[in-house]
């Protein structure tokens, strides 16, 4: 078809569907570059997400299994799922396989909600399995940060947080046990500590520094990613009144969690 035909064709197509087209026409007699393999394995992987055939949570085929169905290399096949991971379409359970990803959950930067709320605001599930809730003496760093002298007794929780089964959140937090003295006889498996604190500590202030850090091997095996991987971790201290109630580390996997803050002048 000739170039003239083609463009009165586009034009009559448009004003037919009253649609918009974005229409490119390579005029030059260069040869179009061949598509890397990896990147038509890519592709491939994200019609079927886009399109719904895939839906979050399904397991997406092995590195095997991609090796067969494309014919390329293993070492193919594991750059398009470790590409997918890192731009967020995929997401990997050492020793499970790569599984699909929800859209990224997302966490408010300048506001403190109970990440229950969070989850069960995208109509999603939440629970949460609680590691440790013991008494502890205050070292130096707790101390400082609970603004309390060096061995004080205090609170120690570590709960981790799941969406749909699928870890999100680590919650390791200090509690000023002269502020909160029941915190250790709560089930925080069924109420979050934040909504705790919130009924009986009602917040006034609050703190946060947010920093991206890589996982330690311990972090890592709980939120179910591999050693290394970039995290995201909020270091949040609230006030109630004069008291400072509570200082808590929350690491989040930068490829399933994001941030957002909303202020103005």
């Amino acid at each position: 078809m000739a170039i003239s035909a083609l463009v009165e064709w586009i034009i009559r197509e448009i004003n037919r569907s009253k649609k918009e087209f974005i229409v490119t026409i390579d005029l030059s007699d260069k040869a179009a570059k061949p598509v890397p393999l990896y990147a038509k394995v890519k592709q491939a992987i994200v019609e079927k997400i886009y399109t719904g055939e895939w839906k979050p949570h399904d397991r997406v085929p092995s590195e095997s299994e991609l090796v067969k169905q494309f014919n390329c290399s293993r070492m193919t096949a594991n750059r398009a799922l470790r590409e997918l991971t890192a731009e967020g379409f995929l997401f990997r359970l050492q020793g499970v396989g790569s599984f699909v990803a929800e859209p990224k959950g997302q966490s408010a930067l300048f506001e403190i909600h109970s990440i229950a709320d969070e989850i069960e605001a995208r109509s999603h599930r939440h629970s949460c399995k609680v590691l440790k809730l013991a008494e502890v003496t205050a070292n130096m760093t707790q101390a400082a940060e609970l603004a309390i002298e060096i061995g004080t007794f205090i609170y120690h929780s570590i709960i981790v947080h799941y969406e749909n089964d699928i870890p999100v959140q680590i919650e390791d937090r200090y509690v000023n046990a002269l502020a909160v003295p029941e915190y250790l006889r709560q089930d925080f498996s069924q109420q979050t500590a934040h909504d705790y604190l919130s009924i009986v500590a009602p917040l006034t202030e609050g703190e946060h520094i947010v920093e991206a850090v890589a996982g330690d091997a311990r972090s890592c095996r709980l939120l179910q990613i591999e050693e290394n991987t970039p995290c995201l971790l909020i270091s949040r201290r609230t006030w109630s009144k004069e008291h400072i109630v509570s200082s808590a580390k929350l690491l989040f996997p930068g490829n399933r969690y994001k941030l957002k803050g909303r202020f103005s002048s």
